[in-house]
């Protein structure tokens, strides 16, 4: 089913005007797209929500986005970096309806703490799914996450990029390339 809108969500330290966020509006234009921020950001706090409050503020959001746009809730695609797409997979393994989850940078574990595995919901999940992550990323190697995605129902897409946990300067086509040739596999 083609994708219908795409709503992006921000890492924990950033907001949703983040520069791939932004990129990534205007690369998969005409499709109707909204960045988004958390309630704590929206009120200048910088400590991220709690899960159960994000996944609510997702909720009423992706419905608020679909409505808006005249599209079935299936057929709306969530995604965002590190904390943003965490939240967005948790509210799909919660039962949010998506035609797929696009994660960047997803936050396996907390760095240096690989046994804080951040993994419970993948078995909830499925829909197709987007992994895009650094090869030396410290929240998740491709070795850890080759161990962890095989928990997630729906087809999963990985792709590595040289870098970290924030995308190398230079890898921003690259990566915005792999978003959208994923987006029309859906």
């Amino acid at each position: 089913m083609t994708p219908g809108a795409l709503l992006l969500t921000p890492g924990a330290g950033a907001t949703r005007d983040n520069r791939i966020l932004v990129a990534l509006e205007a690369a998969v234009a005409p499709l109707p797209c909204r960045r988004i921020d958390f309630p704590y950001r929206q009120s200048g706090r910088r400590m991220p929500d709690p899960a159960p409050i994000a996944v609510a503020h997702l909720r009423s959001t992706a419905a608020d986005l679909v409505a808006s746009v005249g599209v079935p809730p299936d057929r709306l695609v969530l995604g965002g970096r590190s904390y943003g797409g965490r939240m967005c997979s948790m509210a799909v393994a919660e039962g949010l309806p998506a035609a797929g989850l696009i994660l960047l940078s997803y936050p396996l574990h907390p760095p240096g703490r690989p046994e804080k595995l951040r993994v419970e919901h993948f078995p909830q999940i499925d829909v197709p799914v987007l992994f895009v992550g650094g090869e030396k990323d410290p929240f998740g190697s491709p070795d850890e996450f080759a161990q962890w995605v095989p928990q997630v129902r729906g087809r999963v897409t990985q792709v590595w990029l040289p870098g970290g946990h924030d995308p190398r300067p230079g890898t921003d086509e690259t990566l915005i390339g792999a978003v959208r040739d994923w987006l029309a596999t859906l």
